[in-house]
């Protein structure tokens, strides 16, 4: 009686023991995962990009460079745009900051245009990123006390942008492919004319944002080209930036954050102001 006794209490210890290893086991890895899911979503949003490049919301005033929202090189330097110095402005630059404010502004009317037609939720995404393009473009306007051009949605104060909308509109609404088109061709035209802001200008904070645009640009661009192949299985061919430039770009993927190609910050722009 005594041993059977003895064997109860024992076997009663032994499940309770196991019970809180499992509860233990269980719980580490829980923790495990959260700690795990956070580092991923450090790293997502970090230095590396989220996929976006953090371009979307309408912040007007851009976080630190890691945050994913203005692309950096994840050192987390808390730098952002207000704090650089402002410097001189050159009537170069200043021009250069209202045709860019306005080519955003063409980016972002056309997506929503080819939205409201094909209802594309790639078009919609995107709009809101080059929304967010436009408000770090009006951050600078503020800062050098620029007279803003941008007007209602479809109409602009500059006539090459006026018609060059015109044209992509009419092109976008043929079918979903030219649509599709149209949006990575206008990720080309932001590049090239990015390029050749950034090789006229020396002011820092105006290089931050001009740096934040061309990463957003390439995520776009890798994203309209993915469209494209799943809507319509055609292989998106570059329009305006050669064929080795576009390589670079989609060889890197969408969302590292990683930084421009070589061949960035030169070059002629496919637009002038």
């Amino acid at each position: 009686m005594v041993k059977n006794i003895l064997i109860g209490i024992f076997a009663a210890v032994l499940v309770v023991a196991l019970g809180t290893a499992a509860y233990n086991v269980v719980g580490v890895n829980a923790a495990g995962g959260v700690a795990a899911q956070a580092a991923g979503n450090g790293r997502g949003n970090g230095g590396q990009g989220n996929g976006n490049s953090g371009q979307t919301g309408t912040a007007v005033v851009p976080p630190a460079i890691g945050t994913g929202v203005i692309p950096g090189n994840g050192n987390g330097t808390g730098t952002t745009v207000l704090t650089i110095p402002a410097s001189d402005l050159s009537s170069e630059e200043a021009a250069a900051l209202l045709f860019m404010r306005e080519e955003e502004k063409l980016a972002r009317d056309v997506y929503t245009t080819l939205y409201a037609t094909w209802k594309l939720p790639t078009f919609q995404n995107i709009a809101a990123s080059e929304q967010t393009h436009m408000d770090q473009i009006a951050l600078l306007l503020t800062r050098y006390n620029l007279t803003d051009p941008a007007q209602t949605p479809g109409v602009f104060t500059n006539a090459t942008l006026q018609d060059l909308y015109n044209k992509l509109v009419a092109q976008g609404n043929l079918s979903i492919g030219d649509a599709l088109k149209v949006g990575g061709a206008i990720e080309e035209i932001d590049i090239k004319d990015l390029q050749t802001r950034l090789s006229q200008t020396d002011n820092a904070d105006i290089q931050q944002v001009y740096n934040s645009l061309m990463n957003g640009s390439y995520n776009h661009l890798n994203a309209f080209s993915r469209g494209l192949s799943n809507q319509t299985g055609e292989t998106y061919v570059p329009q305006y930036l050669t064929a080795d430039q576009y390589q670079t770009i989609i060889s890197n993927g969408s969302g590292s954050g990683g930084g421009r190609p070589s061949w960035a910050g030169s070059g002629n722009g496919a637009v002038k102001p």
